[in-house]
């Protein structure tokens, strides 16, 4: 959330990143409710102040045995209109709160402007594409035929866009897991956070996911509790409505957690394999950082992410979105595409931003140095890595011609296998 005064302030820089992000946003009714609000205020002050003279008056009415009924009559009056102008503020006060809710982050200035994906700028690669000696098969077929992959039984059990791992299939989902989270938390000094995977609507508002985007979320019908979209809103919500030690900073989190997604807006994309499910699980890199210091946080958080792929020897690639194509909340961000080669085209495996202070102040969440002013901190988060994502592309690109998946090296300690096998051949 931006701050009520800097939008008051800068309503042109407001109208500037609409324009930029490709989206419209009416100020007029925030002039309008702002520009009453602070009549009021102004006016119930002078109220105020007005019943404060009063009091003195009738107190001196009072000791000189004087009548004071008249003034007392005013100023019943008067404390009535005070009560009803603090009612409108405090309704006022709402209104603002919520339209501001709806009012995406700034970009940075770094942050190239453009209209769509198409405008997003490759900042780095990594590796080469594998080459095949055979047509290389998409992850679902390679998936089903070594048994591994259970597309039926999902919709059995729960519907469209899920899937039931099987075997060292589902091993091998865990063995991405328990990997990233052994080099986030042995190598790069991130804490591990195990969190609920409910949480609620303040949790949610805090992180900019409510009110704007719940038609694309799971809601606990009678209760305040939703299926968590990512694990970035348990551990942002960790510190809400606290004031940290600015020394401590950066706090350095990550967290494994399932993510349940509606898709509401995606019919029709991706609807074979499991690039696009209602559930996936993913390890999330957090951190609270001090202002000065979040951009290099952000170039480290970024790294650690890639460091995961080339141990993996995935050939991917670094994007810097432009304005129209970042998330909500976001200032800045880096998304990480790995290659696949059953269709010879990047997807997205880690989306990492820098929120600024969005976050922290919609979750007041401050810190403060020794003897000076507590200050919003500012929050990254990334995805270290999307594990299901990573199934694909480990799948696809270490296939082989026989239809089995070599398993890189650093994966067979927590695999127990060097390969997965083919299915069996009718």
């Amino acid at each position: 959330m931006l701050d009520l005064a800097f939008v008051r302030d800068h309503l042109d820089v407001i109208e500037q990143m609409a324009r930029h992000r490709g989206i419209s946003l009416d100020l007029a009714p925030f002039s309008e409710l702002d520009a009453e609000r602070r009549q009021l205020i102004t006016h119930t002050e002078r109220l105020k102040a007005e019943r404060n003279k009063a009091s003195d008056e009738i107190a001196s009415l009072k000791k000189a045995g004087k009548d004071a009924s008249a003034i007392l009559a005013k100023m019943k009056d008067v404390s009535d209109e005070i009560k009803r102008d603090d009612e409108r503020i405090v309704l006022l006060d709402e209104r603002l709160k919520q339209f501001l809710l709806v009012i995406p982050n700034i970009p940075h200035a770094s942050v190239p402007v453009g209209k769509s994906a198409a405008d997003n700028v490759e900042v780095r690669r990594w590796g080469a594409p594998r080459k095949f000696d055979f047509a290389p098969r998409p992850h679902w077929e390679l998936g089903e035929a070594a048994g591994i992959l259970d597309f039926s039984a999902a919709a059995k059990i729960a519907g469209a866009r899920f899937a039931v791992y099987k075997g060292w299939g589902a091993r091998l989902e865990r063995a991405l897991a328990n990997f990233f989270l052994d080099v986030h938390t042995r190598e790069s000094g991130y804490t591990e956070i195990l969190p609920p995977f409910l949480v609620n609507t303040a949790s949610l508002t805090g992180v900019g996911q409510l009110p704007k985007f719940a038609a694309d979320m799971f809601h606990i019908e009678n209760t305040d509790l939703w299926l968590t979209p990512t694990g970035e809103v348990e551990l942002t919500s960790l510190y809400r409505d606290e004031t940290l030690d600015a020394p401590a900073l950066p706090i350095k989190l990550c967290a494994w957690t399932a993510c349940f997604r509606s898709e509401a807006g995606a019919a029709g994309k991706d609807t074979r394999g499991i690039k696009r499910q209602h559930q996936f699980q993913k390890v999330e890199l957090f951190k609270f950082t001090r202002p000065d210091e979040s951009y290099a946080e952000l170039e480290s958080l970024v790294r650690d992410a890639e460091a995961l792929l080339q141990r993996l020897g995935l050939h991917y690639r670094v994007i810097k979105l432009c304005t129209a194509d970042m998330g909500f909340a976001s200032a800045k961000t880096y998304d990480i595409e790995v290659w696949l080669p059953s269709s010879a085209e990047f997807m997205e495996i880690s989306s990492c931003s820098n929120c600024e202070t969005f976050q922290a102040r919609r979750s007041g969440i401050r810190a403060k140095p020794k003897g000076g002013k507590s200050e919003f901190v500012h929050t990254l988060n990334g995805s270290g890595l999307a594990v299901g994502r990573a199934w694909i592309a480990l799948v696809e690109n270490y296939q082989q011609a026989d239809g089995s998946i070599v398993i890189p090296d650093v994966l067979r300690p927590y695999m127990g296998i060097d390969r997965i096998p083919a299915g069996k051949k009718d």
